[in-house]
């Protein structure tokens, strides 16, 4: 077969591996990490291009851990100046971006370094919990105030201007945007509420509707897959809920402790979703049907 027609084929080979398998066990949770590597404080998962995942706390505070695909982990980065981090999101460039919440920060790691700096600095955050990133690099930032049981939303422009987007809600936690960009979503973790906005061309937030009301259980991270359906930790309850857009709930999993914190997809093909559980202080790992999509927008993977 010619070079050209294996190049025209990569799209469709891609799209095929991202499919299940026959009789793969999908939504069902496995110890990924041993209990007790990581503090009580794991949190933040995020996958880089080569399948390592990465989480806070590892081992002691203020530390990036690093877990390779086979389960083992070690220090990646010690975080200085009383930083500890929440949410990690990976730009499709490799770059890193941490939520700093102690010092108001989100830090940003060069794609294949392992120094922190400041990306972006605003003193009237709570303190940044949950980032989202765009396909052109812009990020959102959940920040709620504990004490309070309210919450607000930022952007961070790519240049690291910072802009209150929304404010007057609820402890905001969980936060992620829709495939074509136009729909922010953001869970409150007190109050049980799933909302949706409209995203206009300028990045600023319209249109606040409910997406969901739970009537238990709090919640915490989230994430989105190619299909738009929202992957969000009940915090409580020891499950991972997938959700439609709509509200409609697909899937309910267990992950082998009342206690997830977040959650990420990466492995070969985008769908192993991997969870930071803080009973156990462990990551755990199910397979599902589709991959996710901040892996599908990495360079060289199927736009399908």
């Amino acid at each position: 077969m010619s070079a050209h027609a294996l190049t025209s084929l990569l799209p469709l080979l891609l799209l095929t591996f991202s499919l299940p398998c026959c009789g793969e066990d999908l939504f069902k949770a496995v110890p990924f990490t041993k209990p007790a590597e990581f503090t009580p404080g794991i949190e933040g998962p995020a996958c880089d291009a080569a399948g390592n995942i990465y989480a806070v706390n590892f081992a002691r505070q203020s530390t990036i851990g690093k877990v390779s695909p086979d389960g083992k982990g070690v220090v990646f980065i010690e975080l200085t100046n009383g930083s500890v981090g929440n949410g990690i999101r990976f730009a499709p460039d490799g770059r890193m971006f941490i939520a700093d919440y102690v010092n108001h920060n989100v830090l940003v790691v060069q794609a294949g370094q392992q120094t922190p700096t400041v990306f972006a600095h605003e003193a009237a955050m709570n303190q940044p919990n949950d980032l989202a990133i765009s396909a052109s690099g812009t990020l959102y930032a959940s920040d709620p105030a504990w004490d309070k049981s309210t919450g607000q939303l930022w952007r961070i422009d790519t240049n690291g201007k910072v802009t209150k987007v929304a404010g007057d809600m609820g402890t905001t936690n969980g936060i992620d945007l829709s495939p074509d960009g136009k729909t922010l979503y953001v869970n409150e973790s007190v109050q049980q509420n799933v909302w949706a906005f409209t995203v206009l061309p300028d990045g600023s937030l319209t249109n606040k509707r409910l997406i969901r009301k739970f009537p238990d259980h709090g919640f915490d991270g989230m994430r989105i897959d190619v299909d738009g359906n929202l992957y969000i930790t009940r915090y409580g309850k020891g499950t991972v809920v997938k959700m439609a857009p709509d509200g409609s709930i697909l899937q309910e999993v267990d992950v082998l402790g009342k206690q997830p914190s977040n959650l990420c997809f990466g492995g070969p093909d985008g769908r192993t979703v991997y969870v930071t559980e803080v009973e156990h202080t462990r990551l755990v790992s199910f397979r599902v049907d589709r991959p996710g999509l901040e892996w599908q927008r990495r360079p060289g993977q199927s736009q399908r």
